[in-house]
């Protein structure tokens, strides 16, 4: 593939910076070099050769977007902004591959499946599914479906092994089940679906293995660190008790994988990639 015609959005988040890696000569802008929500910007960059968009630009403050200037913020960024992509995408004929989210559902079913309806339960999981369904409407795209991202950048195995080297034991929710997905096997994933030039349409995407709660993957963290400090799961809702501005979030947030696993992609146990990323964090 030639990835000097591709162009990544969002350039400087958790999945772009993995983009970037991966696609060296590709075009990478963040909201400074294109404000995707703003459809003057987008009609007026300089598309040149460009014949897909990566598009990893995203507003992934869950608990944020409940404040009025959060919900703004979101509704901008996930919902408008594919919709421009949507609409310059159509006009220039390019293909755009756009990252969305389990919160677009509300955890009652397991798994969540491709065809399943919407049911956001949050101001973020609505501005993704109003995203998910503008892009829908052109053609030539990729929705990708993935669950608790971790990268470069913030994130909770970064924010566990920090309290961790404190000495301090950490009370987790243990009620919200899933799979990590590290932006590595997002990619990889990413280039699959490319490479192989499958057909359009959504794919759910996260690594494998054994879903687990965030209270198991927070004592994973501290095993694979060597942290000898116990982990107190607690509920959702003893979590958000004191903490009034709290997003709801999906109990359940397992992907089903077999419309990916059938294009023969396997995605990596969630553990094995785990393991890696604690030892490189800690070898820095």
């Amino acid at each position: 593939m030639d990835d000097s015609k591709f162009l990544i959005t969002g350039a400087n988040g958790q999945l772009g910076l993995a983009l970037q890696e991966k696609y060296p000569n590709a075009r990478a802008t963040d909201s400074k070099q294109l404000d995707i929500t703003e459809w003057p910007a987008v009609k007026n960059f300089d598309w040149g050769n460009i014949t897909l968009v990566l598009n990893s630009a995203g507003y992934t403050d869950v608990d944020g977007a409940e404040t009025d200037d959060g919900r703004l913020a979101a509704w901008k960024i996930n919902a408008f902004g594919p919709s421009n992509l949507a609409r310059l995408a159509r006009d220039k004929d390019i293909t755009v591959l756009h990252v969305s989210s389990d919160y677009v559902f509300d955890g009652s079913q397991n798994p969540h499946k491709e065809d399943e309806p919407f049911s956001p339960l949050s101001v973020y999981g609505a501005s993704k599914a109003a995203g998910d369904i503008a892009l829908s409407l052109w053609p030539k795209h990729y929705i990708l479906r993935t669950s608790w991202v971790i990268g470069e950048g913030k994130n909770f195995v970064r924010t566990m092994l920090g309290l961790g080297q404190k000495s301090i034991s950490p009370r987790v929710v243990d009620d919200q089940i899933g799979r990590l997905t590290f932006t590595s096997e997002l990619v990889k994933g990413i280039d699959h679906l490319l490479a192989g030039k499958l057909a359009f349409g959504t794919y759910n995407l996260t690594n494998g293995g054994e879903p687990a709660s965030w209270a198991d993957i927070a004592r994973q963290i501290f095993d694979d660190a060597g942290f000898d400090l116990e982990v107190t799961g607690i509920s959702t809702d003893e979590y958000s008790k004191d903490k009034p501005k709290t997003a709801p979030r999906p109990a359940n947030s397992i992907m089903d994988l077999s419309k990916l696993e059938a294009t023969n992609f396997l995605p990596k146990d969630w553990r094995q990639d785990l393991s890696d990323y604690v030892k490189k964090e800690l070898s820095q």
